[in-house]
């Protein structure tokens, strides 16, 4: 890594967040881009007979939140994911509010590498999603910090 990218890293503990309300159009927009069409999304009915007893939001749907947040605001334009984990571990209902996280825990300046810890919480402050992401970031130098 260059000596002129080094400052460009954000530091540990910097942190950002995101709110976003899940719409039944999110779900069927989302089904339709991933094709996961699985009925538990998609079907009142037959999400009734589950064992969540409503349509929930695709796993995913929840995780691509993280997504753009890494790439749009932490590390931001210049990211590059090399990895994620994540623990799913309450479902998303059409009308949850969900609260993204993404913080900084550790930064590997030789390999311009960021590792953040990801989390999402929902509006009764239940984490539904966790997990870390390890990102490449290298940012256009053409744009001002």
């Amino acid at each position: 890594m260059t000596a002129e990218l080094e400052p460009n890293l954000p530091p540990v503990g910097a942190r950002v967040t995101r709110t976003r309300t899940i719409t039944d159009q999110d779900i069927v927009r989302f089904a339709e881009v991933s094709g996961d069409t699985n009925p538990v999304h998609l079907d009142e009915a037959y999400a009734a007979q589950s064992r969540f007893g409503r349509r929930i939001a695709h796993g995913f749907l929840t995780g691509s939140m993280i997504s753009a947040l890494i790439g749009t605001e932490l590390p931001g334009p210049g990211s590059i994911y090399l990895g994620q984990t994540l623990k799913f571990s309450a479902p998303v209902y059409i009308g949850d509010t969900i609260t993204v996280s993404v913080e900084v825990t550790k930064v590997r300046v030789d390999k311009g590498l960021v590792f953040l810890q990801t989390d999402c919480i929902n509006q009764d402050g239940a984490r539904v999603l966790t997990g870390e992401a390890t990102v490449k970031y290298e940012p256009d130098p053409s744009v001002a910090p």
